[in-house]
């Protein structure tokens, strides 16, 4: 089995999930992927909301733990929190962090399309990162770390 990418965040509800989404998306069912985080919750229904709109299906996505990921199984550690401290991940892999700021808020006060502006705008620098990484070899097309 190939080794694969992982995606942290804190809560794994919103960038690390469009994340995993997105790449498997795009790197198919050679390369595995994962997203986890330090904090756990739900998948946030804006994420599900923002990514079904490429057509990409979060509905059976589930937060987990970065304790739940086996380090043997990761070659690349993709880090996407800006504001708030990115979980530690204790495997040995090659590490590049994105600090993409969370899209989500409790803030009742934020209209619901201000909020999916934001998960959109999240989604699309995640998308444009992944396009750029993938070029400049985030894995080889047999899914092995470069």
């Amino acid at each position: 089995m190939s080794r694969g990418i992982l995606f942290l965040c804190v809560a794994n509800s919103a960038r690390s999930q469009m994340a995993e989404g997105l790449a498997r998306a795009q790197l198919g069912e050679e390369v595995p992927v994962w997203s986890a985080g330090s904090e756990p919750r739900t998948v946030h229904p804006h994420a599900i909301e923002v990514m079904a709109e490429l057509g990409i299906d979060l509905g059976s996505h589930r937060s987990k733990s970065v304790h739940e990921i086996d380090p043997a199984t990761i070659h690349t550690v993709v880090t996407l929190c800006a504001e708030e401290v990115c979980p530690a991940f204790l495997g040995e892999a090659r590490r590049l962090h994105w600090p993409i700021p969370d899209p989500a808020s409790d803030d009742p006060s934020i209209p619901r399309e201000e909020l999916l502006a934001r998960f959109r705008r999240a989604r699309d620098t995640i998308r444009a990162r992944l396009e750029r990484q993938w070029g400049e070899g985030l894995v080889d097309p047999q899914g092995q770390a470069p």
